[in-house]
């Protein structure tokens, strides 16, 4: 419940810069283990792809956002969780795991990190790993318009209409064709990063490979 009165709310403070819309949203399994798997350019990306859904989602989030009381402790109450960035922090792949092998849903940024809104990243090792090992489906998430209303390194939020274009999930098993493990995890990761730049083509943002 607390949840979801906290995404009213946030629907309510999106409505005035623009507002955000949930594209597709029928794709989003209402049940069962799932990574949601968006793009990354801006810090409005956790709340705008939760407020495109009424399916409950946990997030994988950087640690330094938990060192703040207040705000660590609302998004901890809200379902995220910490992660140590440019480590292998198994603490935090093991909890993630956890909830998805739970049936929960759990938010990660498969670039890492915020992009530039000209580029889509390269995916991250972590995400290809729960994939393999859990077997759940990935819901890749296109994510367009919130590169214009707080991009990475603009101190103050402008209005910006902003759509959340939830793709067909898939499983690892599903596309894993490859000779070799290896092999295997490139095609995961490159198939990822294909759907999600097709999402926000749909969307009407271009995207190029870095």
């Amino acid at each position: 419940m607390w949840y979801h009165f906290v995404l009213i709310l946030a629907r309510g403070v999106f409505w005035t810069f623009g507002g955000v819309k949930g594209v597709d949203e029928g794709n989003v399994p209402r049940t069962g283990g799932l990574i949601v798997a968006p793009l990354h350019v801006s810090n409005l990306d956790p709340e705008a792809v939760a407020c495109g859904t009424n399916r409950h989602l946990r997030f994988m989030a950087k640690e330094e956002l938990f060192k703040g009381k207040l705000f660590g402790g609302l998004i901890r109450s809200l379902g995220a969780f910490p992660v140590k960035r440019g480590e292998g922090d198994t603490e935090s792949i093991r909890y993630a795991m956890d909830c998805l092998e739970k049936g929960q849903a759990v938010l990660i940024f498969p670039e890492g990190t915020r992009g530039d809104g000209k580029h889509i990243q390269p995916i991250n090792r972590g995400v290809t790993m729960l994939a393999k090992r859990t077997g759940v489906p990935v819901m890749p998430v296109g994510v367009v318009g919130t590169h214009i209303a707080w991009p990475k390194g603009q101190k103050k939020i402008k209005r910006a209409k902003m759509r959340i274009i939830y793709g067909k999930p898939f499983t690892y098993a599903e596309v894993a064709t490859g000779a070799n493990e290896k092999e295997n995890r490139e095609i995961f990761a490159r198939e990822l990063q294909l759907r999600i730049a097709n999402l926000c083509a749909k969307g009407g943002l271009a995207l190029e490979p870095s």
